[in-house]
């Protein structure tokens, strides 16, 4: 994008608009970072913060030394103690196509005046940015990135997680080395802690990132040992007294060889392409990791061209995260209907103002049940978020009550059946709510026989919903039993 020249009139419509991104990135930035409540998914805020971005570049005569686009975070809790980083903890520019990857190895190329370029590449976790200061081999400190420069001091909350060590193994580490890591939450020590804390009847935690961050920042370390914390170092700050290898990737491995998790995914890989390539492979195996990622990062392997290449305000110049299609997203949600199972439970279905999910376009998204409508306080014609895992139907994760409309109604549960109008019943202490018709309720018939033809029961090859669906339409089928008697003139009318 060209910058515009300073003797152009910079219109009223763009200084309104910066001043509203910057209002509304700082509002989130504090929920995020300082009080780990986030409201809106990540790639909502990563589009106010690129927006933001690209005006600046637009007219640079507006930019200010305060704009959260030159800065990495929020301020730290007062709760903690203050913590400089010596070296600052910078954040990383994002990519989100191909092209920019492309970009990005040209500009690190034409820099450094080169053909080929070597990057070390990894997953990018879903977690918090923790500084471990290890002097002579003890930790003596551990601190959150906060704004980049400044972070909080949890050193006794970080002493109690396992996969730190508080001793460095075997020899040959500087007298003072700072790690940097990611701290984290497994996928199942993420679904432990919500459904405990559902079962002493605490709010759940939005994603595993708030999980880890909200457990990191416990001023009772006895609650933080509680919690299913893990870490994955990523790279090294100040260092005095010894000498490291001169390459990321190598540093990496001698990190892991004095007892510090690395990540077992890292490869080092060759040029764009190899990123790409890299990238693709664990985008297919993303759903199947234990942890949450949300993008690969590259770096430049060899450390003098790291030197070489510098930083920016915000973020180095020769590392990259290349952010994955993003898997919750933000949407209104339209109405809710209800569903009738095989069993007679009806089930909430939010049905949404469509949006791109992970790549897949999402209409419809669960809400569970009756108890997680009112958990969640969701109403309609909210704004919402949408989260899509895999192949299971999306769910609706939360509400940004910001911009809840006024007097929007809360979706009621229904006293008879949408579909045979049979009554609802929900028996003392079940969360479930179920029509009452039996097999005379035409949508608990329907699904009966989808599950007497499908693959766990009597697997009938060519007897999917849809024509299941189909026969019920023409009223061929009404019971397990008419399957039976089906004729081949029959099916080949449809």
């Amino acid at each position: 994008m060209t910058t515009r020249q300073h003797s152009s009139p910079i219109p009223d419509q763009a200084r309104k608009r910066i001043e509203e991104l910057r209002e509304q990135i700082n509002y989130h930035n504090y929920l995020y970072y300082a009080l780990d409540t986030p409201e809106i998914p990540d790639a909502e805020y990563d589009r106010l913060l690129r927006e933001l971005q690209e005006l600046e570049q637009q007219y640079p005569e507006l930019i200010t030394p305060d704009s959260p686009a030159r800065r990495v975070g929020a301020t730290p809790l007062e709760a903690f103690s203050e913590v400089r980083h010596e070296l600052p903890m910078l954040s990383l520019n994002n990519a989100f196509s191909d092209q920019e990857v492309f970009d990005f190895d040209r500009r690190v190329r034409e820099r450094l005046g080169v053909e080929h370029v070597e990057y070390h590449a990894e997953p990018k976790l879903d977690g918090l940015a923790i500084s471990l200061l290890y002097e002579q081999g003890q930790l003596v400190r551990g601190a959150t990135r906060g704004d980049g420069s400044r972070g909080e001091d949890v050193t006794r909350n970080v002493r109690t997680i396992s996969a730190i060590p508080l001793k460095l193994d075997g020899s040959g580490f500087p007298a003072s080395m700072e790690v940097r890591g990611g701290a984290c939450m497994t996928k199942e020590g993420f679904r432990q802690l919500n459904s405990a804390q559902e079962h002493r009847g605490l709010k759940s935690f939005a994603n595993p990132r708030n999980a880890a961050a909200g457990s990191l920042r416990q001023q009772d370390p006895g609650i933080t040992a509680q919690r299913p914390l893990t870490i994955y170092c990523y790279g090294i700050g100040a260092v005095k007294g010894g000498n490291l290898p001169d390459r990321h990737s190598a540093i990496m491995q001698k990190l892991r060889d004095w007892g510090l998790r690395i990540s077992p995914k890292a490869q080092q890989v060759e040029g764009a392409q190899g990123c790409l390539d890299y990238y693709r492979i664990m985008a297919a195996e993303r759903n199947q990791l234990p942890y949450e990622i949300d993008g690969i990062v590259y770096k430049v392997d060899k450390i003098a061209w790291q030197e070489q290449l510098g930083q920016l305000s915000r973020a180095p110049r020769w590392a990259l995260a290349h952010k994955f299609p993003a898997q919750e997203e933000i949407t209104r949600l339209l109405d809710v209907e209800w569903q009738v199972g095989r069993t007679g439970a009806l089930t909430p279905v939010a049905r949404l103002k469509p949006v791109s999910v992970g790549g897949v376009m999402v209409s419809n998204a669960t809400l569970h049940n009756q108890d997680e409508i009112e958990r969640k306080d969701i109403r309609i014609g909210d704004t919402i978020v949408v989260r899509r895992a895999g192949d299971v139907m999306p769910e609706v994760v939360s509400v940004v009550e910001s911009r809840r409309p006024p007097g929007a109604p809360r979706p009621q549960l229904p006293d008879r059946c949408p579909v045979c109008d049979s009554e609802v019943v929900r028996l003392p202490g079940e969360k479930v709510a179920r029509c009452s018709g039996g097999l005379y309720c035409p949508a608990q018939r329907r699904e009966a026989i989808k599950h007497f033809a499908s693959r766990r029961a009597m697997d009938i090859e060519g007897l999917g919903d849809k024509r299941v669906e189909q026969l019920g339409k023409k009223n061929l089928i009404h019971n397990v039993a008419d399957l039976y008697y089906l004729r081949q003139e029959q099916l080949e009318t449809l």
